[in-house]
């Protein structure tokens, strides 16, 4: 029995994810090894990278509201996927503190609103009731193609002896990306339900939504920025991890920078694929918290481990507890907004706010950490990047405390049917 057309959008969805998270990420830790082989230090590294991560910031929120606002998400994830590649290949051309600056600001610009077109998408084809479900399907997917685009990457890096190498693998997933956003048919999608507001085809709508919120509502709800510092400080703590890790190796352990570098990524990226799904399974049953609270514990203990253990063997107990973190991250922070927002028609724009603190912890986590690392040492880099999700996890208990809208978003059904 053939699929029908929604159930190929669907997979076309699928396929999207795979190949979009090479090419959002652009050179992802690639990107500090890359500079350090050119003679940049810990620190100079870092605040590049938190130039362009502001830039993603600034234009998180414009981004939200631009995937609630356009009919043509289709067309806007094509020209970011052709940006993002252009701005990549630039520090190939010249690896110079301008060229550096300048494809960080396109890169964050550009893949700043990837992730509310991609929510979009997600709930325009499958409505509330099918959310949860989808988020975790889009992680997974996600996470396998981070995956498969760090063993390439390694592999033609090891080949070429470069990383190089790792640009040619994101222009064959950007190619990849293009006819994925072609597979997806535009009739599929349903543009109310994409921006958070009822369908008449979703069986899970309720009556009680109220009806669409005025804008200044989302900029002054409590349970969201809530539940965007918590995902701020969270990202404060792990963003540079990962990149810190690569540095710290190659510097004390000789080791090979495209494999090792391939090698933290992989591992991360294999552990999120289950714990995302595992996420999607829970939701539905017990709520959001308990995989949230599992992921603020995991990244303190990441950090601990990384800052006393010397040894380049560290990376896999590391990594491990980073694909916990992620993995659950990525499915908890899109499914909470969705809960918070649902029929205002602003989701795709809150969750473009959330992004927003979300990137203010990530670029300031590479400034800090990097700050550290180069007049304290690496380890003592890990142990300060630890100290921020503690600061997470006293937001989520004050917030489940104060909050009641944030502890229903939490742990009720996100379909809004109560399980036995």
């Amino acid at each position: 029995m053939s699929a029908s057309p929604r159930q190929r959008s669907l997979a076309a969805l699928s396929l999207l994810c795979f190949a979009l998270a090479d090419v959002r990420d652009g050179l992802g830790p690639f990107f500090g090894v890359y500079l350090q082989g050119h003679g940049w230090t810990p620190d100079a590294i870092g605040y590049v990278m938190t130039l362009g991560g502001l830039t993603g910031v600034f234009a998180a929120a414009p981004a939200g509201a631009l995937a609630d606002a356009t009919r043509h998400k289709r067309f806007w994830l094509a020209v970011i996927v052709c940006g993002i590649v252009l701005a990549c290949a630039g520090i190939f051309v010249w690896p110079r503190p301008l060229m550096a600056g300048l494809s960080q600001i396109g890169q964050g610009l550009l893949a700043a609103a990837v992730a509310p077109l991609i929510s979009g998408l997600s709930l325009g084809l499958v409505g509330q009731g099918g959310l949860p479900a989808r988020l975790g399907r889009n992680e997974a997917w996600n996470h396998a193609g981070n995956a498969a685009s760090a063993v390439l990457g390694g592999l033609v890096g090891w080949w070429y002896g470069g990383i190089g190498g790792v640009l040619l693998v994101m222009s064959g997933m950007g190619v990849l990306s293009l006819l994925a956003v072609r597979g997806i048919r535009e009739q599929d999608i349903d543009h109310a339900a994409a921006r958070g507001l009822e369908s008449k085809h979703d069986s899970s709508a309720r009556a009680d939504v109220p009806p669409p919120s005025r804008l200044a509502f989302i900029f002054s709800d409590k349970a969201l920025l809530c539940a965007g510092g918590i995902v701020l400080f969270f990202h404060l703590g792990n963003a540079a991890m990962l990149p810190l890790l690569g540095q710290s190796a190659v510097a004390r352990f000789a080791v090979d920078p495209a494999v090792y570098t391939a090698c933290t990524v992989i591992l991360a990226q294999a552990t999120m694929i289950p714990v995302a799904v595992w996420t999607a399974w829970l939701a539905p049953r017990r709520g959001y918290g308990v995989p949230l609270l599992c992921a603020l514990l995991a990244l303190p203990l990441r950090g601990c481990i990384a800052g006393y253990w010397q040894s380049p063997w560290s990376i896999i107990p590391v990594q491990i507890l980073d694909g916990v973190g992620a993995g659950v991250l990525g499915v908890v922070t899109p499914g909470v907004v969705a809960l918070l927002l649902r029929g205002s028609g602003h989701i795709n724009l809150g969750l473009g706010m959330v992004m927003t603190l979300q990137g203010i912890g990530a670029a300031f986590s590479a400034s800090w950490g990097g700050v550290v690392a180069h007049y304290l040492g690496y380890h003592m880099a890990f142990l300060a990047l630890a100290v921020a999700p503690c600061i997470a996890l006293a937001l989520l208990l004050l917030g489940l405390r104060r909050l009641p809208r944030l502890r229903e978003a939490l742990r009720r059904c996100p379909a809004g049917e109560e399980l036995a």
